[in-house]
């Protein structure tokens, strides 16, 4: 533990003692939202992504660590070990370094080298290679004919397959064609003959070359996809010529001349194409696919932490709206607190057209359940719906929010929503979803795979479970930050709450049933089953409003209770006084309290300030243009305002008030260069753009912000 410590501190360049201590917490089972909030004292106040790091690059070098002792277990056991190879072992830093030197032990399938070896051909290999000037080779392979051998070119050629594996297992040339490889290989692509029409989509790849070493990851995601569907052939280039001259130079002692030297030069040539290039370029076809993996998932969870930080809409009771034509819009009437207090269907546009009927049902169940706030989803009919509801006058005295539905129905035919909502349909249950993620988008987009909510990029053909990984890990990070409410938060919000989990989150919501709300944070160890290490983790996180200590609607965690009560005596107060009550807070000297911690002191005087506070901002609403209402009605030329729906390493997709989504792509957003589209761009923002294309045919609109 020592050396992974010693090794991440150093990767990462963090003090090794914060290193440390991190990794002792972590591994008492403390979360990274629990170190990075309550614990700065002892790591030194590193932050919740410098932790995050810390976890995953200790996790890295513990699996190499487990490969390595597999490794040394496994050649000890073959009776081969040298103590300069256990040294090789052991300092490998990297797993293709250590697969290189496992290579020759590996246990392999029967090879043309095999078969070589099994006739006896090992030793006439070793003479070629240690062959004086003027060796005749065969002379030397006479000695060797017998048996299956038939004649000396039958010795010398399976000598010179044992010599190629060998080349190919030499760990010096895997990484010289790895380095020469990451340096200049270049990757190209063409549309496979005769599926042109099918590959429309492809058409930027038709003649697409790029240097692999800066190949954007968005572009060899695309390539990839193409290739598996059989659409587009990929191939990876590089100068052999010159990569062989290197093999060569480091591979065929300088002694070596004649024929000999042509013998061993031969299998040089043949290990290389059979062997080292096809065994590298899968390597590092895997390393590229990790490394746009990466790129991918980063911008993904980026994309989901702004979308889950949405602010929420607190204290306003919904009209929720799912439109539709034939089938009518599906409308539902919530409370704050997202509870559905009615249900209907009406029918504002065509086959039925029931405008009048519409009308009077929307107004009804607005007086009647005193709704202040409209929830529109953005799918079919969303501007026809809104047209309706401007005309109508229904948005005159109740606002307007225009909803994204992406992953509504996912949810809505979920186990989860079946159980929320055991005798309403599909169609009811999506029309609450899309109210209550303009209540609180947090509470509520938990509720969905994050991977169906419609803010990521080549999500299906990235590695799974490091997609899974990063995302469930955002949305902790995501829910713990903004924290949650122990009375009205759902089993599923409750599980990503820091130490509880499934199990513990079904527990708290079962208890609750049976006993009702839970009067203060410390009513929650009377659940079952949950234990002192689960409060430590999960109590400073969770919100209890109504609770005679004020303290359980903070941030401040149960276990500087104490504190707190101390500032209050010393201020001549009660904890009930001294909570937001700025002239009290601040004669409040810190340095009374160092014994606690300088960092969490100004974190309880932080939330003593403000009580109960959202971290999330005020949300922004659009107004799109009236005339515009579906993609015949747009042209180049055209001012729009807009809203950021995605973004992605290529461009920002934006929500311009019409079924498709216009792409502001990285080339139309600034007179600069533009590497990273997040930093310019958030999720939801509202923004102006110019049309500056648009392709009828395959459905595209091309935008821009230069000039605006």
């Amino acid at each position: 533990m020592a050396d992974i410590i010693a090794l991440t501190a150093r990767h990462l360049n963090l003090p090794p003692g914060a290193v440390r201590a991190t990794a002792q917490l972590l591994a008492q089972g403390a979360t990274v939202p629990f170190i990075s909030r309550y614990r700065k004292e002892h790591t030194g106040n590193l932050d919740e992504v410098e932790i995050r790091m810390i976890q995953t690059e200790l996790a890295r070098l513990t699996a190499l660590d487990e490969r390595r002792q597999a490794i040394i277990e496994s050649i000890e056991g073959q009776g081969r070990m040298t103590d300069d190879l256990r040294s090789d072992l052991e300092e490998a830093p990297t797993l293709s370094a250590l697969e290189d030197l496992y290579l020759p032990y590996r246990p392999k399938r029967r090879t043309r080298a095999t078969i070589a070896r099994e006739r006896g051909l090992d030793p006439l290999a070793r003479m070629l290679m240690s062959a004086r000037p003027g060796t005749d080779p065969e002379a030397l392979a006479r000695r060797f004919v017998k048996d299956e051998v038939a004649d000396t070119a039958a010795a010398l050629s399976g000598a010179a397959d044992i010599i190629a594996e060998w080349a190919a297992e030499k760990p010096a040339l895997r990484e010289a064609l790895r380095r020469r490889m990451q340096r200049h290989a270049v990757i190209t692509s063409a549309i496979v003959k005769g599926k042109e029409a099918e590959a429309d989509k492809y058409r930027t790849y038709a003649r697409y070359s790029h240097p692999l070493r800066n190949i954007p990851s968005h572009n060899y995601l695309a390539l990839r996809r193409g290739e598996a569907e059989g659409l587009l052939k990929l191939s990876i280039e590089i100068d052999d010529a010159r990569a062989l001259e290197e093999l060569e130079r480091r591979f065929i002692p300088e002694r070596l001349d004649g024929e000999v030297r042509r013998i061993v030069a031969n299998a040089m040539a043949d290990s290389y194409k059979r062997l080292l290039l096809p065994s590298i370029e899968n390597e590092m076809a895997r390393e590229w696919k990790e490394a746009a993996d990466r790129d991918a998932i980063s911008l993904f969870a980026g994309n989901l932490r702004q979308l889950l930080m949405a602010s929420p809409l607190r204290g306003r009771r919904v009209l929720a709206i799912d439109p539709g034509f034939r089938t009518g819009c599906k409308v539902v009437a919530l409370d704050a607190e997202g509870t559905l207090l009615e249900d209907d269907v009406v029918y504002p546009h065509p086959p039925k057209a029931d405008t009048v009927a519409a009308m009077r049902t929307l107004m009804r169940m607005i007086d009647d359940n005193d709704l202040d706030a409209i929830a529109l989803g953005d799918r079919t009919a969303s501007r026809e719906t809104e047209t309706f509801l401007r005309q109508c006058g229904i948005t005159d005295f109740t606002e307007l929010f225009i909803v994204s539905e992406n992953g509504a129905s996912v949810y809505s035919a979920s186990d989860l929503a079946r159980e929320e909502f055991p005798d309403k349909d599909v169609t009811v249950r999506g029309a609450v979803s899309i109210g209550r993620r303009l209540i609180d988008p947090l509470a509520e987009l938990v509720k969905i795979d994050p991977k169906s909510i419609g803010v990521g990029q080549y999500q299906h053909d990235v590695d799974q479970t490091a997609l899974r990984d990063a995302l469930n890990y955002t949305v902790m990070s995501c829910v713990n930050q903004v924290g949650v409410d122990l009375n009205t938060a759902s089993a599923r919000l409750l599980s990503y709450i820091s130490g509880i989990g499934n199990s513990l989150a079904a527990r708290i919501v079962d208890y609750r049933r049976a006993h009702g709300p839970f009067a203060s944070r410390a009513a929650l160890t009377d659940v079952p089953r949950l234990g002192a290490k689960a409060f430590e983790q999960a109590a400073g996180f969770l919100r209890v409003p109504d609770s005679a200590n004020p303290l359980d609607n903070t941030g401040i965690h149960p276990e500087s209770y104490e504190v707190v009560r101390s500032m209050a005596r010393d201020c001549g107060v009660t904890v009930d006084a001294l909570v937001a009550d700025d002239s009290i807070i601040d004669t409040i000297d810190p340095a009374r309290y160092a014994d606690c911690g300088a960092s969490t002191v100004a974190d309880i005087i932080t939330e003593l300030r403000k009580p109960g506070r959202d971290l999330r901002l005020e949300a922004d609403n659009v107004e799109f243009a009236p005339d515009i209402r579906s993609i015949d009605d747009i042209t180049p030329g055209m001012v729009l305002r807009g809203k950021v729906n995605n973004i992605t390493a290529f461009g920002a997709f934006i929500d311009i008030g019409i079924k498709e989504n216009g792409l502001l792509h990285v080339s139309q957003m600034s007179e600069k260069r533009v590497t990273d589209p997040s930093k310019l761009f958030k999720i939801n923002q509202i923004l102006s753009v110019k049309v500056i294309d648009v392709d009828l045919d395959r459905k595209r609109i091309s935008l821009s912000v230069k000039d605006l």
